[in-house]
């Protein structure tokens, strides 16, 4: 083991450390969305750190300007669907422990981005995981993309089912309409 691959290692640990600090209110509650969120959050670092020595390799070739272009697509996602659910009325109503102040909103979020897709922050992570992949395909590269992808379906059915409860018709007629993380095909 290289030096790199030691320091690599020890910031991972650290990464798994800090994600299961930010989903401690979440990790042993198997129904909530934050459960499944900490699992994709969980696979798509191991892939970022599995494939880290290659980021930089062949910086013009193909896979790479691919990769690149799909990783900037997965914060443009993301800047989206933030700036929207920033400025969009919170409520005291949602208690659920489970939910991250920002994501406690009172009112259905439909305009911007959320008119095409559901999950904007899961397609973000989506996005990340598959221009990780991209870096160096490799099975154990594909093996976490897989788990990824099943863990972040997981948590969009998790938050659609909580979404539900709370919004009720209106978000059934919502999802209807949209789709939860490539605009008008998934």
């Amino acid at each position: 083991m290289t030096v790199f691959d030691e320091i690599r290692l020890i910031v991972f640990i650290a990464a798994t450390v800090a994600i299961i600090y930010v989903s401690r209110r979440t990790i042993l509650s198997f129904r909530s969305h934050g459960f499944y969120r900490f699992l994709a959050w969980e696979a798509i670092t191991a892939l970022i750190f599995w494939n880290l020595p290659y980021w930089f390799t062949w910086p013009l070739s193909a896979m790479q300007l691919v990769s690149w272009i799909v990783l900037i697509a997965s914060l443009f996602v993301l800047w989206q669907g933030l700036s929207l659910l920033r400025r969009v009325k919170r409520s005291g109503h949602r208690r659920e422990k489970e939910l991250y102040d920002f994501e406690r909103t009172s009112e259905l979020v439909t305009s911007g981005i959320y008119r095409y897709i559901r999950h904007p922050l899961y397609a973000s992570l989506l996005y990340l995981a598959i221009g990780a992949c991209l870096k160096d395909i490799s099975w154990i590269s594909l093996i976490l993309l897989i788990l990824a992808v099943i863990a972040l379906y997981a948590t969009a059915r998790a938050d659609e089912k909580e979404c539900i409860e709370f919004f009720g018709q209106e978000y059934k007629a919502y999802m209807e309409g949209t789709k939860r993380f490539i605009p008008y095909i998934f």
